[in-house]
């Protein structure tokens, strides 16, 4: 064992278990294993041995089929009991295959026969540290994620996403095989897509995915489904598509509204069945997979207009969540901005306390046609180029500042006693905007505070003339 590997599993599993009623085995092994660096207490009964045991003491426990007291499927049965997260080696003369089974049944990683070769018993404690620490590091790692992805990182006041919250949390923990998350771009569709994940059984496995806008057909049918070698002038090597490497796990499929109306219909016989072939390939692949698709586009349109299948929409809309646009939550508005500012002051190593009140104003007004995603651009920016302890209208971007507050402190439009019909206002400042700017898109999205690609796509919704 190298001095770098012995560093490592002194630093994490350090102490070895030996128990065998021969006092040369434990002798033998007491002696290679502390030339290797471990530290060592030996036991010649079972009883003994649970009378020094602990949970977490011990990194590995080498064990002998029969003692004087218990056989060493019992020993193991009651040490994985106090600890399961204990390695354990099962020694055994009587070298059936049926000991060597229930012992792996039990939580075994390993067995040695005896006579054994010292060399091959310290190589397979080394694999069983190895093993053990890696599996540290992948829940950890998982642990991580659920952190970073977990249902506690949408922050939110209104009780519209808290219905909303509440609906990603029952779907996550049900077996619900496909759903389908809609709402506007910057909505948070892929942390809603992430929280599915993590919050759910399937949470330890892994979770893949694609942007259906970002890759050629052909590379994306490759990409979803894997290919053969041979398949096609680049195909070197046989590739396994997300479905397959998801197995277990999710699939997030981002912008599904994108995807070409060909490939739309080899997903739908995919999710008919859960089973495909690879491109190339004449073997059918079944696999156990969430669906998750996500849109900005209204597909019930799209699928109207030819553009998007409607057998998929149907067979995709199983469970449908809507994240609505963040001028329809106001109330989530301060809660963010709190958020944001705690984060990034985190992040630029900052002690901002907050906004003054015309500029928390200025933002509670703006109607963020850009949602969450907008919102947290202007808090970093403000919070990354501020000079004080309190961000003002001065660190707000100018479209915000000429756009929702007035001179006098007033709001530049006031809603009427009998209400407005909120698409028909969107749609009348999209067309006034238009006409003074005759037709200039990029003009008319700046004196919206919009970017040219937003106001295109609400061109596209009223079905304006360009």
């Amino acid at each position: 064992m190298t001095e770098t590997t012995l560093t490592r599993h002194r630093a994490t599993t350090q102490r070895i278990l030996i128990v065998d009623d021969e006092k040369l085995i434990r002798w033998s092994l007491m002696e290679r294993f502390k030339q290797e660096g471990f530290e060592v207490t030996e036991a010649e009964e079972g009883r003994a041995a649970l009378e020094c045991f602990a949970p977490g003491e011990f990194a590995l426990a080498v064990l002998d089929f029969r003692l004087p007291d218990m056989n060493g499927l019992q020993l193991l049965e009651k040490l994985k009991s106090i600890d399961p997260e204990l390695n354990v080696i099962f020694m055994t003369a009587y070298g059936t295959v049926q000991n060597a089974v229930d012992a792996m049944k039990l939580g075994a990683h390993d067995y040695m026969i005896k006579p054994f070769d010292m060399d091959a018993m310290a190589h397979t404690v080394r694999k069983a540290l190895d093993t053990a620490e890696l599996l540290q590091e992948v829940t950890a790692f998982r642990e991580q994620n659920k952190r970073r992805f977990g249902l506690h990182n949408i922050v939110f006041q209104s009780r519209l996403m808290h219905e909303i919250v509440d609906l990603v949390h029952r779907v996550a923990v049900s077996e619900a095989q496909t759903i389908l998350v809609q709402g506007e771009s910057g909505t948070g569709k892929g942390l809603v897509a992430r929280a599915l994940h993590y919050e759910g059984a399937k949470a330890d496995k892994p979770f893949m995915n694609i942007t259906c806008t970002a890759l050629a057909e052909t590379i994306m049918e490759s990409e979803l489904f894997g290919h053969e070698k041979g398949a096609f002038t680049d195909a070197k090597q046989q590739k396994k598509g997300l479905f397959e490497l998801a197995n277990g796990g999710t699939v997030f499929l981002d912008e599904i509204g994108d995807m070409p109306l060909n490939l739309q219909g080899k997903l739908l016989r995919f999710l008919e069945d859960r089973s495909f072939k690879r491109v190339g390939g004449t073997r059918d692949i079944t696999v156990d997979v969430r669906i998750v698709a996500a849109t900005n586009k209204d597909l019930g349109r799209a699928v109207d207009e030819g553009s998007f299948r409607g057998d998929l929409f149907y067979r995709l809309k199983v469970i449908p969540i809507d994240i609505p646009p963040l001028r329809e939550r106001r109330a989530d508005v301060p809660a963010l901005i709190e958020h944001f500012v705690e984060s990034f002051n985190r992040d630029f190593k900052k002690n901002v306390s907050g906004f003054t009140s015309e500029a928390f104003a200025t933002l509670q007004a703006y109607p963020w046609p850009g949602n969450i995603r907008e919102l947290r651009n202007t808090v970093e920016r403000a919070v990354l180029l501020s000079v004080g302890d309190r961000l003002d209208m001065a660190d707000l971007p100018l479209e915000l500042r000429k756009g929702q507050v007035g001179s006098d402190g007033g709001r530049l439009l006031n809603l009427p006693d009998e209400g407005v019909v909120l698409e028909e206002l969107e749609r009348d400042l999209i067309v006034q905007a238009l006409e003074q700017t005759r037709g200039n898109q990029t003009q008319a999205a700046k004196l919206l505070g919009i970017n040219r690609d937003q106001i295109r796509y609400r061109m596209e919704k009223f079905k304006l003339q360009r």
